[in-house]
C-alpha cells in the first residue's frame, strides 16, 4: 500500500523533507511507517517514544492500521513556550 507521510518541525529537518510517500505492506500500523522512517534516518528514533501521529488528519494511536492511500503525520513533541516580551 501506498501512503503520504508528513513530517513536521525536527523531524522534518532530520528526514530533509516534510512529505514523503512510502510503500507498505498490507496490514501496516502508523507504528510500521514511524519504524521504516527511523530505519532510513536513524537520528529519529530518539522522538519514537514522544511522537505524535495522526491517520487522515485525525490524533491516532500508533498501533493505528493503515490502508492504501492514507495520510500520516508525525508531530514532535512541543515544550512550553515563553512570556510575552515586555520592554
Amino acid at each position: 500500500m501506498l501512503v503520504t507521510i508528513h513530517l513536521f518541525a525536527r523531524l522534518r529537518e532530520i528526514a530533509g523533507a516534510g512529505d514523503l510517500r512510502r510503500e507498505l505492506p498490507a496490514g501496516a500500523t502508523a507504528r510500521s511507517a514511524w519504524d521504516a522512517l527511523a530505519t532510513e534516518h536513524p537520528d529519529l528514533a530518539a522522538y519514537g517514544q514522544a511522537v505524535s501521529v495522526a491517520v487522515n488528519e485525525e490524533y491516532a494511536p500508533l498501533s493505528t492500521p493503515l490502508q492504501d492511500g492514507d495520510e500520516v503525520a508525525f508531530l514532535p513533541p512541543v515544550s512550553g513556550g515563553a512570556l510575552p516580551w515586555q520592554p
